[in-house]
């Protein structure tokens, strides 16, 4: 593609070059995908205030989550599977992450794993954690991630149950792929992504298989995933989890008022609004249409970050400016990852920053800390 201006850009790049079931595993919803659709469509609703005639000289996008510097307010959300976007995706999406200056978050359901990652990376980098029955693997898994020097947990709430996602059931999906006759021929069409990873060793969850006993085969892997996520999680599992990890500690999957007062009491560093990018619960509401109440219910008594529907630099604006002290990528980083590995991640995050700073400009602001509600339109 000869301009690439825009995370659109790089989301049809990667359509082209990454095989159907993998390509729509990060691109699509649960049910009728109708959350799904409304993360990114409601975004539009919301208008932006132009000032003109206002010195926007000596911009800065630097700022803090949860007390650790970035370059902008932009961490990576955890994704699963981002290894079969393209090979050894999370190792490159977590340099890139570095060079940048914005955290990565590595998935529980990740391709490569926490140790893989910490090879090739110099700086901490966030995990994120689902939880499981077993929690003896639990555990490890938190001293796993201890153990390679992650600076934050992020733990996920919204996954006690899986959301169902047709297209994942209609294409078979599973890491490493099952070779059918449709999905040999889709691949073949596809032979940078195939030769990536003929060339990888990486091609299953490496943070369970061989940390999990009776867990050594595709077989029995799928057997235990699907047995194991936890319809019992409640708030009292988050102290243990807190204390086990003793380090900062994200929850993610607010969407509700009552549950973000429920979490200023467990003792977290912060909090993410999400509704798990419209896989999960579809007919919730979009992110960003409750962030404001979400923001108003807790106040200054916990950090608020946003997740679930950005596509852009002004996408980003329009979270702080409703509240969010961070904001989260998931799709536009798996886009540029499928598009261009580690060059279409980097080039994501430069595509984000570049539109967050000329729509901050464009505002008459100069820093991110002045920005608020004052800075949307309002009919």
């Amino acid at each position: 593609m000869k301009h690439i201006l825009e995370i659109k850009d790089l989301q049809e790049l990667a359509r082209r070059r990454v095989p159907k079931m993998f390509y729509d595993y990060a691109d699509s919803g649960s049910w009728t995908e109708t959350t799904y659709r409304a993360n990114e469509e409601d975004f539009k609703n919301i208008k932006l205030r132009q000032r003109v005639a206002v010195d926007m000289s000596n911009r800065s996008l630097e700022t803090t989550m949860i007390g650790q510097k970035v370059a902008m307010p932009v961490a990576i959300a955890p994704t699963g599977l981002t290894g079969m976007q393209h090979a050894d995706g999370e190792m490159l999406a977590a340099q890139a992450c570095e060079e940048f200056g914005v955290p990565f978050t590595l998935s529980t359901m990740s391709i490569c794993s926490i140790e893989d990652v910490a090879s090739v990376t110099t700086k901490p980098f966030w995990f994120q954690l689902y939880v499981m029955k077993d929690r003896e693997f639990i555990g490890n898994l938190i001293d796993r991630a201890k153990n390679a020097g992650c600076s934050a947990l992020v733990l996920t709430l919204d996954l006690q149950v899986l959301g169902q996602r047709h297209q994942d059931i209609k294409n078979g999906l599973s890491a490493p792929p099952k070779l059918g006759l449709w999905n040999f021929l889709d691949m073949a069409r596809r032979p940078l992504w195939c030769l990536g990873m003929l060339k990888t060793k990486r091609r299953e969850f490496r943070n369970i298989v061989g940390h999990v006993r009776g867990v050594d085969d595709m077989s029995s892997l799928s057997q235990w995933t699907a047995e194991q996520f936890d319809p019992k999680l409640t708030w009292g599992d988050i102290e243990w989890i807190k204390q086990r990890f003793d380090g900062p500690l994200i929850l993610k999957g607010i969407l509700d008022p009552d549950d973000a007062a429920l979490a200023v009491k467990t003792g977290a560093d912060a909090i993410i609004v999400s509704n798990h990018g419209g896989r999960q619960l579809d007919g919730a509401p979009s992110s960003i249409s409750v962030l404001s109440s979400i923001v108003d219910a807790v106040g200054d008594q916990i950090e608020v970050h946003f997740d679930g529907g950005i596509r852009s630099g002004q996408d980003v604006l329009k979270a702080l400016c409703l509240g969010a002290k961070g904001t989260y990528i998931g799709r536009p980083m798996l886009y540029g990852l499928g598009a261009m590995g580690k060059k279409g991640v980097s080039l994501a995050l430069e595509i984000i920053a570049k539109e967050l700073d000329m729509t901050m400009a464009l505002c008459g602001e100069r820093q991110l800390a002045n920005l608020d509600r004052s800075n949307l339109f309002h009919e």
